[in-house]
């Protein structure tokens, strides 16, 4: 029976399917099959049923292309019923029975697409006036998510670019998609056939992992994603495996994720890419390496794939993300490690940090490298190094950095570095004990905090003493921090910093002045070390201060 173009496709599905049920009263082979086939057309006649609820279903194009399809299937089977309906079989046995698996197996599928139509809500969009943006956004993400689960591949591919482009304009998009349940979809398809869907979907995911609060989302597909994506690294294309790496990244800050990256070959193939990907893969996969390097569980992975050597490596000639990716990783790495340090050291790992570091366009970027001065000044050998590489007057600079995240790494370093009267000599006269005095009066508790470290440790060399003492502000602002209200801020440093001072009368008075007696108190309540100590310095002052040092 040949299908008339002009037909409602509605009707004539209805028309087609009623007439089969009756063809199939008359069949005398494969009866089994053929009840399967009845059973088969019974749910779809109540598909149809439910489509004819919607009035919007024959503009839908899905809904139009859905109906012509389900009107072939039915032809086909019409045609096939009436070969069934004679004694023999013209095109015999074996033929016929792939034909009616082949009629089976189509309505399976305009079953499940018909589900997946009526369920999406995209047959009600229809009647739906579109008053704004946001709806305007969620209505075609909608649909574009039901064209990914039904139809062709070719029409699939379409959808997948139509859905790219729509998540390109705006991560308002992107949310919307994701309220719209895309990632699940997107997971399947990663199973799809066709190579340019499949690397297409990983393009879209990736997307999604750019978007801060759609990364739960992804997170919660769990080894499934995961899985794929490894996968990808391991065959995929260069573009894939670009698109995979930054997804990765958004998987990797969860524990049992870095785990199974690691059991599952994932170090070696990020390492791969880092010395044959492209920059751009590079740099990514770099910057899942940095995460996973977090872990202390994953850490023997990367020993065991000799991944100093590749990051060294990167650090030396990648761009200047990869590079600072590896050497965040390298920073990583190290923590608690003294053979990682002097191997590092010994392979050039200063002189790349030190490229990195005078090179870098962006000052965000330093963050990395101040951290890894500091792992590495931990090392009083390696220490002695970064001095002679003039990473003294570096961490200056870095403490004067508009970034609050740098200036904060560049304090810890700092105290860090001040192992010992020489150095702390050094950055003083470098200008370093100005600047930390400065950051005493920053905004974050954190750089508060930062600076009282390196002050507690500068402050026991004579000369930085001076320094703070000269400065109005650093006395004033030390007390003012001792204020038990202020939290989150380690009390112990500034304490340190007064006790180095309270032998002087000045500063004793200037201590006084500004409360420090009242805040001390308090804290000697709460047990904070050396607080009795300065409270009793104090107090002595007022008795013995005319034989105090001037």
């Amino acid at each position: 029976m040949k299908v008339p173009e002009n037909d409602d496709p509605m009707s004539l599905s209805n028309h087609l399917l009623a007439s089969l049920l009756e063809q199939i009263q008359s069949i005398n082979n494969f009866k089994g099959k053929w009840v399967l086939i009845k059973s088969k057309l019974s749910g779809l006649g109540a598909q149809l049923a439910e489509f004819s609820e919607f009035p919007a279903s024959l503009s839908n194009p899905l809904a139009v292309d859905l109906l012509r399809s389900i009107s072939q299937t039915l032809n086909e089977a019409s045609s096939l019923s009436q070969k069934c309906q004679s004694a023999d079989l013209a095109e015999g046995k074996l033929r016929t029975q792939s034909d009616i698996d082949a009629v089976l197996a189509k309505l399976d599928r305009h079953i499940k697409d018909s589900e997946i139509l009526i369920r999406s809500g995209v047959l009600q969009d229809g009647g739906v006036t579109v008053s704004s943006k946001k709806e305007a956004a969620r209505v075609e993400s909608r649909n574009l998510i039901t064209r990914l689960q039904i139809g062709t591949t070719e029409s699939k591919n379409s959808a997948m670019d139509s859905l790219l482009g729509l998540l390109q304009e705006d991560d308002k998009n992107v949310m919307i998609a994701v309220a719209q349940g895309v990632v699940p979809v997107l997971v399947r398809l990663l199973d799809s056939s066709s190579l340019e869907i499949k690397e297409k979907t990983v393009a879209v995911i990736s997307r999604v992992s750019s978007v801060e609060s759609s990364k739960h989302v992804l997170i919660a597909e769990g080894l499934l994603l995961l899985n794929h994506l490894l996968r990808v690294l391991e065959s995929g294309s260069c573009f894939a495996k670009e698109k995979a790496c930054i997804a990765l990244q958004a998987l990797s800050f969860s524990k049992e994720n870095a785990r199974a990256i690691g059991s599952r070959g994932g170090i070696s193939s990020l390492l791969e890419i880092c010395q044959a990907g492209t920059p751009g893969s590079q740099a990514f996969a770099a910057g899942v390496l940095k995460i996973l390097a977090s872990f202390d569980e994953i850490k023997e992975n990367f020993i065991e794939e000799n991944a100093v050597f590749v990051l060294i490596g990167l650090a030396a000639s990648g761009t200047a993300l990869a590079q600072e990716n590896s050497i965040g990783c390298l920073c990583n790495l190290v923590s608690d490690d003294e053979n990682l340090k002097l191997l590092i050291v010994k392979e050039g790992g200063i002189e790349c940090l030190k490229n990195f570091w005078d090179s870098s366009p962006n000052p965000k970027s330093l963050e990395v490298a101040v951290d890894f001065v500091r792992q590495l000044a931990s090392s009083p050998h390696i220490a002695d190094a970064l001095i002679a590489e003039d990473f003294i007057p570096r961490l200056e600079s870095a403490l004067n950095c508009g970034v609050l995240a740098v200036r904060i790494a560049a304090a810890r370093a700092v105290y860090v570095l001040g192992f010992n009267s020489k150095t702390r000599k050094e950055m003083g006269e470098c200008g370093c004990t100005i600047a930390l005095i400065k950051m005493l009066d920053g905004k974050a508790v954190e750089e508060k905090e930062a600076a009282a470290m390196a002050l507690s440790s500068l402050l026991l060399y004579t000369g930085n003493r001076k320094v703070f003492r000269n400065d109005e502000r650093g006395i004033v602002n030390a007390v003012q921090l001792l204020d038990p209200w202020i939290q989150n801020l380690d009390k112990k440093y500034l304490v340190s910093i007064l006790s180095e001072l309270v032998s002087s009368k000045n500063c004793r008075k200037q201590m006084v002045a500004a409360g420090a007696c009242v805040y001390l108190q308090k804290l000697v309540e709460m047990n904070v070390e050396g607080a009795k100590k300065l409270l009793e310095s104090l107090g002595r002052g007022k008795i013995w201060g005319v034989f105090a040092r001037p």
